[in-house]
């Protein structure tokens, strides 16, 4: 049974299934709680959530249930750096080099953190994020020092408009990208850095990576991607209005303003003429409601969308009832699928034949 989950978790886990795939190691480990693989595993699943604080629960119990599995140091290390603590991450990944010393990954994981290591105790100066045509050309050029600086070349218009509107405790950001797969979306939080690259194959990748206004909490920070956007939430460190999405050194801010908790609809700002922001956001969700999908596509939908909305016992419910039938039984309904083995119900005129591994 055991085995059968597992099987099922890595198809969901390849399948960017990732929620899934967490719920059924989740089963796994109840039916065989000492096996650190598992552990590790669904630690992996969770990196992939950016739920890194659960990542590096796992990859912990993974690594007291067994000190030679190197994947758990791994997680736990990346899961550590992507929080921010980068001397426990080096020390995870110094734990796994010593285990497996031909894994280069490793190496180049401790490098980062030296880094990263380095800029925090003020020894490197942050680096900046994309280095400008300006600044290539003032390296190669060599330029004496009274020479005029460089005036920095204008950007090219980005690929993918943004917006963002903010409330107390968190910002809003909306990538306008239609039709984007998860898989070619990249989504990484800093303590005052956003990072977003859409890489489709064929095409120019798209960066994005402002240095913000203020800091965030990246554990708490999250995004979703849909059929016509990306939509990103940055939880606020303090609840301080933030006069525009990215740092400026000329923009001093009160701190004690707040953004009003009232029930006033959060401004989007922007340098245009006043939108109608009601009127465009009903019309994205219509869009995405409207969307046509056929066959495994619409039927994938159609469960992503339950699965998403459900409380915890409904999605235990829809994973139990969804393997032990075969897929053929969807069941929300936790108290009467959790006592029992799910039988499968195969369409009329059709014979049910288990699956073969």
């Amino acid at each position: 049974m055991a085995s059968d989950l597992v099987s099922k978790a890595k198809e969901a886990f390849i399948d960017d299934h990732f929620e899934l795939a967490v719920d059924l190691y989740s089963s796994a480990i109840q039916i065989n709680p000492t096996n650190a693989d598992l552990f590790s595993d669904r630690a992996q699943a969770n990196i992939k959530l950016n739920n890194f604080t659960e990542a590096v629960s796992d990859a912990n119990k993974a690594i007291e249930l067994d000190r030679s599995n190197a994947k758990a140091y791994l997680r736990k290390g990346t899961a550590c750096f992507h929080l921010e603590e980068y001397q426990t991450a080096k020390a995870a990944f110094e734990a796994g080099a010593s285990l497996v010393p031909e894994d280069k990954r490793f190496i180049d994981w401790i490098n980062k953190c030296d880094k990263c290591i380095a800029e925090e105790s003020g020894e490197l100066s942050a680096p900046a994020l994309v280095a400008t045509s300006a600044e290539v050309v003032a390296k190669t050029d060599a330029a004496p020092k009274d020479t005029e600086p460089v005036t920095n070349i204008a950007p090219a218009k980005p690929k993918y408009r943004h917006e963002f509107y903010q409330k107390p405790e968190e910002v809003v950001v909306t990538i306008f990208a239609k039709g984007i797969p998860a898989e070619s979306v990249t989504v990484n939080f800093g303590e005052q850095i956003l990072s977003v690259t859409i890489n489709v194959p064929g095409e120019e990748a798209y960066v994005f990576q402002p240095r913000l206004f203020g800091k965030i909490v990246p554990a708490n920070c999250k995004y979703v991607i849909l059929s016509t956007k990306i939509e990103i939430r940055l939880a606020k460190v303090e609840p301080i209005h933030w006069t525009s999405l990215e740092f400026n050194n000329n923009v001093l801010v009160a701190r004690s303003s707040t953004v009003s908790s009232g029930n006033k609809r959060p401004t989007y700002p922007s340098s245009k003429p006043t939108k109608d922001w009601d009127k465009l956001e009903a019309q994205v969700k219509k869009e995405e409601k409207d969307e046509k999908l056929d066959g495994d596509a619409a039927l994938n939908k159609f469960f992503r969308e339950i699965y998403s909305d459900a409380d915890e016992d409904t999605r235990r419910a829809m994973s139990k009832s969804f393997v032990e039938s075969n897929g053929t039984v969807l069941s929300t309904n936790w108290k009467e699928v959790g006592a029992k083995q799910v039988e499968g119900t195969p369409p009329d005129g059709m014979e049910l034949k288990k699956w073969e591994y």
